[in-house]
């Protein structure tokens, strides 16, 4: 046991006579190892473009939120009227009233 941890830690393993197997692995193994990192770095960029997108969704909800509100606001009876007085236009004391139009059949 000790004599074959000795081997490997001084890499014997790799100028034996089965050496080329045993490099044939290595290499097979440092290919599967830079495929996981490099997978793992694209995983992370996608995370990452996701958190931003998703605070950008956040951003542009809140505003139009906060527009919408605006409109609501604007549409109310009563700022129509103060903002139509100070251009001197006032409400009707009289009620409007409807005009009917018979057609001719």
């Amino acid at each position: 046991m000790k004599r074959g941890l000795l081997d490997i830690l001084k890499g014997k393993f790799l100028v034996s006579g089965d050496a080329p197997k045993n490099w044939m692995f290595l290499l097979f193994a440092s290919f599967l190892a830079a495929l996981m990192i490099s997978s793992s770095h694209y995983a992370d960029k996608k995370v990452h473009e996701i958190a931003a997108l998703n605070e950008e969704v956040r951003k542009l909800r809140s505003e139009f939120v906060e527009g919408r509100s605006t409109v609501q606001q604007m549409r109310l009876e009563s700022s129509i009227r103060e903002s139509l007085s100070n251009a001197g236009l006032k409400p009707s004391i009289n009620p409007p009233k409807k005009i009917k139009v018979k057609s001719e059949e």
